[in-house]
């Protein structure tokens, strides 16, 4: 259960640091640029703690499936952007790629 937490947590803090990344205009805003290397700094070390029980391919599967959904939803609720049929459809594939390596890849311990 733990590498889960810690691989949620980083998500959830690469997907702030992200955010914070287009607040900061380019790295011309400074408060928004600190936070945003920090969220990432944490981001990285929870990452470093999934490694420990998770192959990196698996977990980096998760984290970038799961962190493009979650920066879509916030760039629709908090930027205002919106996508295209295509898009959402790409992203839906993305999500039942992550299922799917979730529910039957014997590569994660379960």
């Amino acid at each position: 259960m733990t590498t889960y937490v810690s691989l949620l947590t980083a998500i959830v803090l690469e997907v702030a640091g992200t955010s914070f990344l287009q607040k900061s205009q380019q790295f011309t805003k400074l408060w928004p640029t600190l936070v945003m290397g920090l969220c990432y700094a944490g981001a990285f070390y929870c990452l470093s703690i999934t490694l420990k029980a998770m192959p990196v391919g698996i977990a980096y599967a998760i984290w970038a499936g799961l962190g493009i959904v979650l920066i879509t939803a916030v760039g629709y609720f908090f930027f205002g952007q919106s996508l295209d049929a295509p898009a959402l459809l790409g992203i839906g594939l993305i999500v039942a790629g992550v299922v799917i390596v979730n529910a039957f890849s014997s590569a994660i311990p379960h």
